[in-house]
């Protein structure tokens, strides 16, 4: 595949066209009683599989080859305009379930579903199911975010908190919209500086936006991005982390992180392929913390440094989130600096 800038990996499969015709009906009878079939999984992205979005789908589809149960190829930093050209490849292949990211290719990725209805297609999309066969998913990680917001909220000296955001779509919105409820929970005085760079992976250019906030004062950096978390650890600031738990290699500077598991999520939509019975279904729900769908990170090295009426406060929240006594409130509309 051209233009593709990496490689494609294949874990126990090849890329060679399957014989059958109707993958999801020949799953269907295998249920009947013949042996388990591995299902035939393609995953497209248009950022390296590092990145942290995209690592976390990357991970729960490995974890489905370790437990034997499909055989699984990935292309990577597709480029927009060649997403429609690779996932039809994977198509014509005749994948039983392709898997990616539609955000900025929304209507070539669905013209490439309706032409192949017999294919399961689940898509990270901020748009709804599309009949048969078009499902999505997102990272609805706005309660763990509330919490790591209380965390930063409760920390800061300065009272301003810096934001450094991909694009105001509404995947980051909800999250950063979150995390400044969270802290103003706790901090009715706390100030924040939003900006967003418009790329998914730029590490440089996070890395400069942070610099201009801590400049400007803020002491706590919420790292949606990449490069976020390299600035504040040079200019001696705290940072939260997102998606993934990057404390290891940041350990006097990433607090606590928002993590997401696509576990449930891909764990879901694979049980519906092989019944037969993929529909167009929004999976959201699966990323909730009651379904362990995302979570607190672990203090860890933080564990004594957090003021313990601050981790109390933050426990008791959380508990209630888990129990349903309290909901997170989802908020897609773009977030604004209030720093005067």
């Amino acid at each position: 595949m051209s233009r593709i800038t990496r490689r494609v990996v294949v874990l126990g499969g090849t890329l060679a066209a399957a014989s059958l015709s109707n993958p999801l009906a020949a799953l269907a009878q295998a249920k009947k009683g013949d042996a388990p079939k591995k299902l035939r999984v393609a995953a497209i992205y248009t950022v390296p599989v590092e990145q942290q979005w995209v690592s976390r789908i990357h991970k729960a589809l490995n974890a489905e080859v370790a437990r034997g149960g499909i055989e699984y190829v990935f292309s990577e930093n597709v480029a927009n305009a060649d997403y429609e050209r690779v996932m039809r490849q994977y198509a014509e292949a005749k994948h039983d379930f392709i898997i990616g990211e539609s955000f900025a290719v929304e209507a070539a990725a669905r013209k490439v579903a309706k032409e192949y209805p017999k294919i399961a297609f689940l898509m990270g999309s901020s748009g709804k199911p599309q009949a048969p066969n078009f499902s999505v998913f997102d990272n609805y990680i706005q309660e763990p975010a509330f919490l790591t917001g209380m965390i930063a909220g409760g920390m800061t000296k300065s009272n301003k908190i810096g934001m450094v955001g991909g694009f105001p779509i509404p995947e980051v919105n909800r999250l950063m919209n979150a995390f400044m409820a969270g802290a103003k929970e706790v901090n009715p005085k706390v100030e924040f500086m939003v900006t967003f760079i418009n790329s998914w992976f730029d590490p440089p250019k996070a890395k400069e936006a942070a610099f201009a906030m801590i400049d400007k004062g803020a002491d706590i950096m919420y790292a949606e991005r990449f490069g976020v978390s390299d600035a504040a650890k040079e200019r001696k600031v705290l940072a939260i982390g997102n998606v993934i738990d990057t404390q290891a290699q940041y350990p006097d500077t990433v607090v606590v992180s928002a993590l997401w598991n696509m576990e449930p999520t891909v764990a879901q939509a694979l049980k519906a392929v092989r019944a037969g019975a993929f529909k167009p279904e929004d999976y959201g729900k699966w990323s909730y913390m009651g379904v362990k769908g995302s979570e607190l990170s672990p203090l860890g090295t933080f564990e004594k440094k957090i003021p313990a009426d601050l981790v109390k406060r933050m426990r008791e929240r959380e508990a209630a989130i888990l129990s349903g006594k309290y909901t997170v409130k989802i908020d897609d509309n773009q977030p604004k600096s209030t720093v005067k």
